[in-house]
């Protein structure tokens, strides 16, 4: 008999409620943003999602490559592929759902940023959710250090790029997005912040 971690992964906790909550549907086509080693894959594949990843690390590819063929044999291994967050190679409005997982506050600047978020936009079909788990100077702005625009030095010694709730509604507003669920966010012991940011992309894209 699988337990529930080993069937459901080591997966963020904060997307393993919008499983809860039923926003995932088996015939949806799933992509992974910056997967890593496949972390939140595990239960996706095991349900027989259309599962795609993309990271720009070989090894992390190989390794979701095998962990597809063990779970989901018959994914095919082009589904996780070598690539950036913001040169994803998939057309237009491919998926019922992208997942950015402690991806985007690795951007560079707010350029970097912007070119991420507005390929995975790209690539979410209308109707589609975008789920985001991301470091933000939400409740603890006392406490991280200015470095340069949106780049700071937090409390756990890490340096990122942080957002505030001030521009993940900008960012929504920009994008011609809707809010799935209120922004959520998770401080931890004051040595850094993480928002959850839940979206979803209208069948009537304003331009």
């Amino acid at each position: 008999m699988i337990n529930a971690g080993e069937f459901f992964g080591d997966i963020d906790i904060y997307l393993f409620d919008q499983i809860l909550k039923n926003r995932f549907a088996p015939e949806m086509k799933i992509l992974d943003a910056g997967c890593g080693g496949g972390r939140n894959l595990v239960y996706f594949l095991r349900q027989n999602f259309q599962v795609f990843g993309v990271d720009q690390n070989p090894e992390a590819i190989e390794y979701v490559r095998s962990l597809a063929r063990l779970l989901a044999p018959k994914s095919a291994p082009e589904n996780f592929q070598i690539a950036a967050v913001e040169k994803l190679p998939f057309h237009d409005k491919n998926f019922d759902a992208v997942i950015s997982s402690a991806v985007l506050h690795f951007a560079d600047d707010e350029n970097h940023f912007d070119r991420m978020l507005r390929e995975m936009w790209r690539v979410l079909k209308p109707s589609g959710m975008f789920f985001a788990r991301l470091s933000s100077t939400i409740g603890i702005e006392d406490k991280v250090e200015k470095i340069a625009e949106r780049r700071y030095f937090l409390p756990d010694g890490s340096e990122r790029f942080l957002v505030d709730q001030e521009m993940l509604i900008a960012a929504t507003e920009n994008l011609g997005g809707m809010f799935v669920e209120p922004i959520k966010t998770t401080n931890v012991q004051n040595l850094r912040s993480m928002t959850t940011w839940v979206i979803s992309k209208p069948q009537i894209i304003r331009k």
